[in-house]
Order: C-alpha cells, then sequence, then structure tokens
C-alpha cells in the first residue's frame, strides 16, 4: 500500500482520494474510520450498511465479540470491537459503563445508586443500564459529582 500526500495552501477542501484494484475489508476498516472523524460510524442492520451519526447512539453493547449500537428506535451492528469504539467516541461524549457497555452522556436521564457501589442509569430511551463499581467514580467525576455529592 502506498500513501501520499499533497500539501497545497491553495487547496480549500481536504480530499481524501482512494485508489485499489477491490474493496478490500481492511480498505472498508479504513472507510469506517475517516467517518468515524466525520462523527459518523458505518454500522450494518441486516445486508444493508448505513453512515450513523454518532449523536444518536445512545449505547454500545458487546455481546458475544459483537458491538451493537442502539439508538432510541434501532439496533446496528459494528465491525469494531467495543474497545476501539471506546478509543474513537470518548471525546464523543462516551463513557465506559462496565466492561460490555459503552454510554453517551447526553442520554443519560437519571442515575441512582445500587448495591455494592455501583449505579444503575435510567436513559431517555427508558433503557436502565448498570455501571460497574470499577466505572462509577469516574462517572461520578464526568457528570460533576465529587466524592459524598448526592445521587
Amino acid at each position: 500500500m502506498k500513501i501520499e500526500i499533497n500539501v497545497d495552501e491553495k487547496t480549500e477542501d481536504t480530499h481524501i482520494v482512494i485508489s485499489c484494484k477491490k474493496l478490500t475489508p481492511e480498505l472498508q476498516r479504513l472507510l469506517a474510520m475517516l467517518h468515524i472523524l466525520d462523527k459518523q460510524l458505518t454500522v450494518r442492520k441486516g445486508e444493508e450498511i448505513f453512515f450513523l451519526d454518532v449523536s444518536e447512539a445512545v449505547y454500545i453493547e458487546s455481546v458475544d465479540r459483537k458491538s451493537f449500537i442502539y439508538t432510541k428506535k434501532d439496533m446496528y451492528e459494528s465491525d469494531f470491537k467495543l474497545y476501539e469504539l471506546e478509543q474513537q467516541l470518548e471525546a464523543c461524549g462516551f463513557f465506559r459503563a462496565s466492561k460490555s457497555c459503552l454510554v453517551q452522556l447526553n442520554y443519560i436521564k437519571s442515575l441512582r445508586a445500587d448495591i455494592n457501589r455501583k449505579i444503575r442509569l435510567t436513559l431517555e430511551n427508558g433503557e436502565q443500564l448498570v455501571v460497574s463499581r470499577q466505572y462509577a467514580e469516574e462517572l461520578k467525576k464526568k457528570l460533576g459529582m465529587g466524592k459524598g455529592g448526592r445521587q
């Protein structure tokens, strides 16, 4: 694979051109990463591929090594592993709630203390998720709730 970058001060907009013999899984993955930079996720539902705005993703769950993106209305599958999505979406307001789940902070409607220092989240779509105690303190910090803050 050759990569060529042309820096030209006269260029007004960045263009990325990929020339290839065929679209391989590696190239599809590269395209998906470029879409994330543009605040879009490349996702699948059945045989169809969609470009989903990151802002629409309420939470992401990993089940049997597959990542599922949940919106208010639908569920999609992603080819990325959960840790890859976490790295790419942290700057977009996503938070690791447990070993198998990422939550977009903007969709948290309420939270309540649960047993063993866990936190039960209610999301705007009505779903309830549990933040494991390993990640509970970090969530409180992100939400501006210091130690001893009310839950």
